[in-house]
C-alpha cells in the first residue's frame, strides 16, 4: 500500500472537513435559506465521502478480496481485517443515516 497516496487523500479529506466546518451555519434556518452554503457543504460532503471510498479501495487493492459492489460493502470488507473498528463502522453509518434524514 502506498502510504503517500493515503496521506495525500487524508490531507484532502481534512481540507473538506475544514471547509464544511467553516461554513456550518448557526441554525438550520440559515442553512435552509442559503443556497450557496448548501452547495458548499453538499459538495464538500460528497468529496469527503468519495475520498473515503478511494482510501478503502486503495487499501482493498492490496488484498485478495474481490472488489465491492457498493460503497458500504467496501467499508464493511475492512472491518474483519481490523482496518476499521466494527463499533466505529456501525456507529458511523447510524449517525450518517440519522443526520441525513433530519438535515432538512
Amino acid at each position: 500500500m502506498d502510504k503517500d497516496v493515503i496521506n495525500r487523500k487524508l490531507e484532502s479529506l481534512r481540507r473538506c472537513i475544514a471547509r464544511i466546518t467553516s461554513k456550518m451555519p448557526i441554525t438550520r434556518e440559515v442553512l435552509r435559506s442559503n443556497d450557496d452554503l448548501q452547495d458548499i457543504i453538499a459538495l464538500n460532503l460528497e468529496r469527503a465521502v468519495q475520498i473515503c471510498v478511494d482510501i478503502a479501495a486503495h487499501v482493498m487493492s492490496e488484498t485478495e478480496m474481490p472488489p465491492p459492489s457498493t460503497m458500504a460493502e467496501g467499508f464493511a470488507c475492512l472491518v474483519p481485517r481490523f482496518i476499521i473498528d466494527a463499533q466505529v463502522y456501525a456507529a458511523s453509518f447510524r449517525q450518517f443515516s440519522w443526520a441525513s434524514a433530519s438535515a432538512f
